[in-house]
């Protein structure tokens, strides 16, 4: 059995399972960009035990990484301020005059900035230690938050998100749930609790920041070391992963004309944002695998990512 380990409650839980329909084919529609308003995606759900281990271990400085869009860096300094807690992010990217989407709240939220290079960013998520002492100006006790969330205490969320659904996927007879993977850490949730509820549901992950040899093997260390406290088998657990390759060929950051369009039209259709960067390329797989095909037994789970529209507002008009 798998041990949960404190945590403390930031979002809004159960999100719903709704009914949604694109070019007249109706399918199911997780929607956990209904966590919350400022904490609004998926990143919410690891941050509610990160941040209970990081109170518990006294931080006074929670220092995170990501993307200069990033979800879990937005969610991150919306947490720690709700909590009271000081913020650090080491971004990917490049100070602007005019900051827009996820940067621009993270500032509004009193998050301290650092940016980096694409190289200076991978070079600190291999060693942040390194970076966090280089100027010697980081004196208070600090808690680093890995990429995405994605370690053995942030990934729980997702474990628990599986079990808040698992009665709905098995009457609705899902066999699989299509997911935007970035560091693989709500993919290997996922997993985790599919093997925990006994339930053989596949988990298609939709790689936009790795390459699928990389993400494979970010997700089966995750697995690996929850299943050696476990007593789960690893092997079991991975049989249900799929990753679907393939659909962020223009890199993470960048999004092809044909992907905009149809999440613009999605948008026109249901009411319902998808970002350019996760859950757009996620929902052109989806389309493309499953709808296309009418295949109706797979679950589209909706990671949020509103923020990081703003950004890129112009292609969706």
């Amino acid at each position: 059995m798998i041990t949960f380990p404190p945590k403390y409650v930031l979002a809004n839980l159960p999100t719903p399972i709704q009914l949604a329909v694109f070019d007249g084919k109706q399918f199911l529609i997780k929607r956990d960009d209904f966590t919350g308003m400022e904490l609004t995606g998926n990143k919410v759900r690891k941050l509610e035990y990160l941040l209970a281990d990081a109170i518990a271990k006294k931080a006074e400085l929670v220092v995170t990484c990501g993307g200069e869009q990033s979800n879990h860096a937005r969610a991150t300094a919306a947490a720690c301020a709700r909590l009271g807690i000081a913020c650090k992010l080491f971004l990917w990217g490049k100070k602007t005059v005019k900051p827009e989407g996820n940067l621009f709240l993270d500032s509004v939220f009193g998050a301290e900035i650092e940016y980096l290079s694409k190289k200076e960013y991978f070079a600190f998520v291999e060693n942040p230690s390194h970076y966090l002492n280089a100027d010697g100006k980081n004196k208070a006790k600090p808690y680093f938050i890995t990429e995405g969330g994605s370690d053995i205490i942030g990934i729980m969320g997702y474990v628990e998100a599986f079990s808040e659904m698992a009665f709905e996927l098995k009457s609705n007879k899902i066999k699989r749930i299509v997911v935007a993977a970035g560091t693989g850490g709500t993919a290997a949730g996922l997993l985790l609790g599919a093997a925990l509820c006994n339930l053989p549901v596949k988990i298609a992950a939709v790689n936009v920041l790795y390459n699928k040899e990389i993400l494979y093997e970010k997700i089966r260390l995750l697995v690996e070391q929850v299943c050696e406290k476990s007593g789960l088998l690893t092997k079991s657990v991975m049989k249900n992963l799929v990753i679907l390759d393939g659909y962020s060929e223009e890199g993470y950051k960048q999004i092809t004309d044909e992907k905009m369009k149809v999440i613009a039209s999605f948008a026109k259709q249901s009411g319902i944002i998808l970002d350019p960067v996760y859950t757009g390329k996620a929902f052109f797989a989806f389309q493309q695998e499953f709808l296309k095909n009418h295949v109706s037994d797979t679950l589209f789970l909706h990671t949020g990512g509103l923020f990081g529209v703003f950004p890129k507002k112009q292609m969706y008009i």
